[in-house]
């Protein structure tokens, strides 16, 4: 197999003060308490109005009367958690 050819303008050029330099963080804060206890209770919160609205949801009045939009506030609520895991670092 043939060598590759190489040319003095590819060989990189270190000076002294680009050869020292040391990575950097530049947001090292993370993501607050506030939003990720947020985001895990939509998720828990919208599971359970499904999980409550399979199993008593024809004992309970409001939910009667939501009919077919318990499935869409359930699924809303997970969703919206969902998307705050984005968010997220």
């Amino acid at each position: 197999m043939p060598k590759s050819k190489v040319s003095p303008s590819s060989t990189p050029i270190s000076s002294g003060a680009s050869a020292n330099r040391t990575p950097v963080k530049i947001n090292s804060s993370g993501t607050p308490l506030w939003y990720k206890t947020i985001m895990f209770a939509l998720m828990l919160v919208g599971l359970m109005w499904l999980v409550v609205n399979y199993i008593a949801g024809p004992q309970i009045p409001f939910m009667v009367e939501l009919g077919p939009w318990n499935y869409a506030i359930g699924f809303a609520l997970f969703i919206m958690g969902l998307l705050m895991t984005m968010g997220w670092r």
